[in-house]
């Protein structure tokens, strides 16, 4: 689902077909961090691409990991598809990222129509203040990407707290400063838009650079959910850090407590 007027996000995750399973995309610096472009945004470029060689609007994405291999340059990149299996109600589908004849990034994603079957709700979405009621966070860096988001800090601290705590857990509402329609590009994005969570910690020193090895997001709930453009509540935790490298958990839910993605990234400790 699309909005009626393209956003700042929607021309600068467009891909464009230049043949059977091949893409062009052209990365904007706007998304980038310390050391490149954000994982979340790589991803979501990845997802169009993954969305036209499925083509097949009726199955959402389910399954998304991608491996980094290097931090691509602003500019053109292409992007190269094989639908590995179509099922009766799973797709299965791989990605390569190009630059100057240079894999940047690899995907592999499953897309499917919803399936009948039991279900079981054991996760609870935390209990926090409505986004209305919280402030914007004001990024104190000058990473471009802070500028496209709207956050509203809820769960735990982070860089922009002067006061950490025990727990790397850190979170809040998200949405992007031009609001659109939920959709699996975007989610894969959230699922790498906030702020690692080891910066919440006094346990670890850390500098502001935490490159993502590979992020993998699952997508629970049908896209768009209901208020298809509100905020979202993202959640991350970081248990363990060892030679040199650390793991993240993402829980994003809907205003209405609908777990709407589940998230885990490996990243290096810089």
């Amino acid at each position: 689902m699309s909005p009626s007027v393209p956003t700042r996000f929607d021309r600068d995750t467009a891909v464009e077909a230049l043949g059977p399973g091949r893409y062009q995309a052209r990365l904007d610096p706007a998304w980038w961090i310390v050391r490149g472009p954000n994982g979340g945004y790589l991803a979501a470029v990845l997802v169009r691409a993954l969305e036209a060689a499925v083509a097949d609007p009726s199955r959402g994405l389910r399954s998304l990991t991608v491996h980094f291999l290097r931090p691509p340059s602003v500019g053109p990149a292409e992007i190269h598809t094989t639908v590995e299996r179509v099922g009766r109600s799973l797709t299965s589908v791989t990605a390569r990222m190009i630059q100057a004849g240079r894999p940047q990034a690899l995907a592999i994603a499953a897309f499917s129509k919803p399936r009948q079957a039991g279900e079981l709700h054991h996760a609870t979405m935390p209990e926090v203040l409505p986004p209305e009621e919280l402030e914007p966070r004001k990024a104190k860096s000058a990473v471009p990407i802070h500028a496209l988001y709207d956050e509203r800090p809820a769960i735990g601290s982070g860089p922009w707290s002067e006061v950490r705590g025990r727990e790397a857990l850190s979170g809040g509402w998200i949405r992007l400063v031009e609001p659109r329609p939920l959709d699996d590009a975007l989610m894969a994005a959230y699922a790498d838009a906030w702020a690692p969570a080891v910066f919440a910690t006094r346990d670890l020193e850390t500098s502001m650079g935490v490159p993502t090895v590979d992020l993998t997001v699952h997508v629970r709930a049908s896209l768009p959910p209901a208020n298809a453009d509100d905020f979202v509540l993202a959640i991350f935790r970081t248990r363990e850090a060892r030679e040199g490298f650390l793991e993240e958990d993402g829980e994003i839910w809907s205003r209405d407590g609908v777990l709407l993605a589940q998230s885990r990234q490996l990243a290096v400790l810089a």
